[in-house]
């Protein structure tokens, strides 16, 4: 992961790559509740590599604004992978972005179960060549997942977009 690297830190590189690769981003966060679009957009000028974020904190919101399906949640629940990878799909097509960062998860204190503990927080990641999504299960209060969380979604978008060489 990022080890002891700043959210800054890792939005201006994001924001770096995002310009010299021309690719602009999209958020759909559940378990965030908007705090990876807020500290993407904290930076100055990110209006030139920052589409939209989808804040789909309900299964409704989800459904409506990202079209994961109703059977897809029921089946798997909200905090899975299937759902976590069409919201990442859903909304680079509800976009004009290229890359998308999904997160949904179970910040806590209460919702966890032995299956999905809180903590537990499934992200995709949609680019143009893959869509690619992997689980965490983050430890401490719901303030602490959540940042955690927000951490994690960013440093994913970077390992998606690869370094500039």
């Amino acid at each position: 992961m990022a080890g002891n690297v700043e959210i800054p830190e890792l939005v201006q590189e994001l924001a770096k790559r995002c310009l010299a690769k021309k690719v602009r981003v999209v958020t759909a966060e559940s378990c965030t509740g908007g705090m990876v679009s807020a500290a993407l957009t904290s930076l100055a000028g990110s209006s030139s590599w920052f589409d939209r974020a989808y804040i789909t904190y309900s299964n409704q919101a989800k459904q409506e604004c990202l079209g994961v399906p109703e059977a897809l949640i029921t089946m798997h629940g909200a905090v899975s992978e299937p759902v976590a990878r069409v919201m990442a799909s859903g909304a680079i097509a509800a976009s004009d972005a290229d890359i998308s960062v999904a997160i949904t998860g179970i910040a806590g204190p209460d919702g966890g179960s032995e299956e999905k503990p809180v903590g537990t927080v499934w992200f995709a990641l949609q680019t143009v060549d893959e869509l690619i999504s992997v689980c965490e299960v983050f430890s401490g209060k719901r303030d602490e997942v959540r940042e955690a969380a927000t951490l994690y979604a960013i440093s994913f978008m970077l390992k998606g977009l690869k370094p500039l060489s």
